[in-house]
């Protein structure tokens, strides 16, 4: 079942065009990373399906519904962490969850949301009195009353500590276990690629990747780095290795040879150093990172249209 569908979606402020033709597509049950520069588009995709707004051209739909036409009905099926969002100061957390809860016309306990999110304790302070981390705890557990089918979370971590981070990844986790989709959108890019199924990445108003990330990491070309330990660096071991085929970028330091190889090149370099006169203590592979992917892919796309 396709829960998110944009189909040809322009969106046009005066002379300046946020959106071009963006057509994106989530399934039930996946975990969807949304990316992009700043000015890229995300926060108006984002505005377009909650119908904050409504586009220029197209047509925007989720559970197979229009946003704009059917909006009262998908409201009650999602959950909504936005960006920035704006908590009552003189409301405590629990008056948040009654009013949320009472407006969903759900039957959740607040407090098991609060200590879901991990603030219990602040459960009867008023909201004026939270850190930036607690009401961003304070909304995801808004955003969970009524276990919604689809969560959109716009910079879920916004606030968070490095626990924090890793709680909203868990619990991001736990309602994509019980059916939930999740579309999120995020510049933290571990965030991203500890919990997504596929990313798709936006600039100026296109999206201009999409697929998993060991798909775009295919896509890309991107090569492997690996990292030996030797002994000794020796420029007898340094010119063997540049020798291999498939290897580029080899840098040097602290007994260490690292080298940038093609698949397949990983065998030919370990057994060249280990034919050599220098002992080969440990190694190390490590892949492109979803922010290398971001800035091969964002940089591409800026340099085409350039």
């Amino acid at each position: 079942m396709t829960v998110i569908k944009l189909d040809g979606i322009t969106k046009k402020f005066g002379s300046v065009t946020a959106l071009d033709n963006l057509d994106l597509t989530v399934e039930k049950g996946e975990i969807y990373g949304f990316l992009g520069p700043n000015g890229s588009g995300k926060s108006t995709t984002i505005n377009i399906l909650l119908d904050f707004i409504q586009p220029t051209n197209g047509q925007a739909t989720l559970f197979g519904q229009d946003v704009h036409t059917n909006s009262a009905a998908i409201r009650d099926r999602i959950g909504v962490l936005p960006d920035a969002y704006d908590t009552y100061d003189r409301l405590t957390g629990r008056q948040h969850l009654e009013f949320t809860i009472e407006s969903k016309g759900a039957s959740d306990d607040p407090m098991e949301l609060l200590e879901r999110v991990g603030i219990p304790e602040a459960a009867d302070r008023t909201a004026d009195g939270y850190s930036k981390g607690m009401t961003q705890r304070l909304v995801l557990s808004m955003a969970l009353v009524g276990d919604p089918d689809l969560l959109i979370l716009d910079e879920p971590s916004t606030g968070l500590d490095p626990n924090g981070a890793r709680e909203m990844r868990e619990i991001i986790m736990e309602q994509n276990q019980r059916g939930a989709t999740i579309f999120f959108s995020s510049h933290i890019m571990e965030q991203v690629e500890a919990i997504c199924d596929r990313v798709g990445i936006l600039s100026n108003g296109t999206l201009i990747a999409e697929d998993s990330i060991h798909e775009l990491r295919q896509q890309m070309d991107t090569k492997t780095t690996l990292t030996l330990v030797v002994s000794d660096v020796t420029p007898a071991v340094v010119d063997a290795v540049q020798n291999c085929t498939g290897v580029s970028n080899v840098t040097t330091g602290n007994d260490q040879i690292s080298v940038s190889i093609a698949d397949g090149s990983k065998a030919a370099v370990i057994n060249t150093i280990e034919s050599s006169a220098v002992e080969l203590q440990d190694f190390s592979t490590s892949e492109a990172s979803l922010e290398d992917l971001f800035t091969a892919y964002t940089t591409e796309q800026t340099e085409g249209s350039a």
